[in-house]
């Protein structure tokens, strides 16, 4: 088949329970299926994102059987029927290969281009966006082709892995496309400043595109039982014997995330590059916690941020959320509050990080009202 031709896919993962969101993130509620920036779901915000680029009916959802129910209402009628079920959680190469089966199969076995996506990101300039998108894709055309988006970097975080460019930048659609020399693992402080000071990085957003050629030929060769495995449920899929078969066989599959799994091996043969980085300044945040919210949401240095009814009285900086009850503050600074119909999180907000750790303790304890 003509590259020109072939067929264009999104997969977004969905999977993620979003525990630094307590308690508004829940096991069957989280963070990708709530409102945290603006009045629809982050789920919502990703799939209207694609539009124009990516017809509903070609738009594939990679979940667990908690939320399937929940990411199916929120999803276009014709992408509810391309919502997959892990039966339990093996990482992102697991997730992302299941979903290549399953369009290859919806394309009675042929290739297909591939933008692989994550359901929880927020980006400010959607526009943009799409134009980079498009030249991914365009780029991603080319056999053998792996195309990432990069962020550029805007401070010296140690909470992203990093993509070292190399070489001069070509061209696709009228942007710059680089090399990519390395995947780099979250960095120490002092390092991430390095990073920063050379120009030479981007933050890795987990933005993938390839052919399901492409992408299952290189998991093939740095992970072969996966892929094997995989390839046995693929002449089930559409037959009666598919859930059974798909309950058995994930378990064996490699707990391992497409970045160790595919990227940072493919990078290693640098006679031949393989693996492309289109910088995206795109307004993007991954929103990992509360503060990044209040970042996001702050029109200025200190102000406060009210999601609902309240007034705050000789305070600065802080994040109240709640929808119903009216709150009132007095004297505090850079707290994040947030309300929801069973359960109060108090938080400073450069602790926001920390909310994870408190779903870990409801897990232990067997708290699962909480959970």
């Amino acid at each position: 088949m003509p590259t020109t031709k072939l067929p264009t896919h999104a997969i977004i993962m969905a999977g993620g329970r979003g525990t630094r969101f307590w308690p508004r993130s829940r096991t069957r509620t989280p963070k990708q299926l709530l409102n945290i920036v603006g009045e629809t779901t982050m789920l919502e915000q990703t799939v209207f994102r694609l539009r124009p680029l990516i017809p509903p009916d070609h738009i594939w959802t990679v979940t667990n059987a908690e939320q399937a129910e929940e990411v199916k209402k929120q999803l276009p009628a014709p992408a509810k029927k391309r919502v997959l079920s892990e039966p339990l959680g093996r990482n992102t190469a697991a997730a992302i290969a299941l979903a290549a089966i399953h369009v290859r199969h919806a394309e009675k076995n042929c290739d297909a281009v591939l933008a692989v996506l994550p359901a929880d990101h927020y980006i400010a300039q959607p526009d943009k966006y799409r134009k980079i998108v498009s030249a991914a894709l365009e780029l991603a055309r080319t056999a053998d082709r792996i195309v990432v988006l990069g962020i550029p970097p805007t401070r010296p975080d140690t909470g992203f892995g990093y993509i070292e460019r190399m070489g001069e930048a070509s061209h696709s659609q009228g942007l710059p496309v680089f090399a990519v020399k390395r995947f780099t693992e979250k960095p120490r402080q002092a390092l991430a400043q390095e990073y920063l000071d050379s120009g030479k990085y981007e933050w890795n957003a987990g933005m993938f595109f390839w052919r399901i050629s492409t992408f299952l030929d290189n998991l093939k060769k740095y992970v072969p039982k996966t892929v094997g495995a995989l390839e046995d449920l693929a002449k089930h899929i559409g037959k009666s014997s598919y859930a059974a078969k798909l309950k058995k066989l994930y378990p064996q599959l490699e707990n391992i995330s497409v970045d160790y799994a595919l990227l940072e091996p493919a990078t290693r043969d640098q006679s031949t590059p393989q693996v492309y980085v289109i910088p995206a300044q795109i307004g993007w945040s991954d929103i990992g916690s509360w503060a990044a919210v209040y970042e996001l949401l702050a029109k200025a240095p200190e102000e406060n941020v009210l999601a609902g009814p309240g007034h705050v009285v000789d305070g600065k900086g802080n994040f109240l959320w709640s929808p119903k009850k009216f709150i009132a503050a007095i004297g505090v600074r850079d707290l994040v509050v947030v309300e929801t119909p069973d359960a109060i999180l108090v938080v400073p907000r450069d602790r926001a990080q920390d909310v994870s750790q408190l779903v870990k303790f409801f897990e232990s304890q067997k708290l699962k009202s909480l959970l």
